[in-house]
């Protein structure tokens, strides 16, 4: 899962919310320095990616970017999945998601001084390209594919690749998230924190 579900799936608690945004920039035993709920973030963040990783409907998903994408297949369906999210009307109708980025992206300033240096960096692009509530909008998605071209070093595609899978198999990856994201939901839900 990508930024948008890791916020969605902190159900509205600020530090599982700043822990969960931050994990990949968390490296090693650092998250050790974190105040309790925001190991916990970090911690649950892991658990997420964990269950996403290994769901065999993932896997089945994962395998329409495997011609062109090789192993960075997982990453675009991190962002698939986002964007399914960010358009699943029974979650949030549009008005809701530019809420509730609005409250992400405050929570996440709120804590700026003890966020991992990168990450600030990267919150920074987040918040003034409002990432989260372009996930809603295909260019949004263009545009998240086109800076995983740009940073990965072995990927040898443009964005056009992975956008054309999933422009040629939306409905199908539309399924997969559907049938995968309640259970993830449920995982989370009974996932001690």
């Amino acid at each position: 899962m990508n930024y948008l579900a890791h916020a969605y799936l902190s159900f509205n608690d600020q530090s599982l919310i700043v822990g969960n945004m931050i994990a990949d920039y968390v490296k090693g035993k650092h998250w050790q320095e974190y105040d309790r709920g925001i190991q916990q973030g970090i911690q649950l963040h892991r658990a997420i990616d964990t269950f996403t990783d290994t769901h065999p409907v993932t896997l089945a998903a994962r395998e329409y970017f495997q011609a062109s994408c090789g192993r960075y297949s997982a990453v675009f369906i991190d962002i698939v999945y986002d964007h399914f999210l960010a358009t699943d009307t029974s979650i949030f109708s549009e008005q809701s998601l530019s809420a509730f980025t609005k409250q992400i992206y405050h929570t996440v300033a709120q804590q700026h001084d003890i966020l991992p240096p990168v990450f600030q960096q990267v919150f920074r692009h987040m918040q003034q390209h409002d990432w989260l509530y372009g996930y809603r909008f295909m260019d949004g998605i263009y545009k998240s594919f086109s800076g995983i071209v740009h940073r990965a070093k072995f990927l040898e595609v443009t964005a056009d690749a992975p956008f054309e899978v999933l422009k040629q198999h939306y409905d199908e990856l539309a399924d997969h998230y559907r049938t995968f994201f309640p259970e993830l939901v449920a995982f989370v839900k009974t996932y001690p924190h």
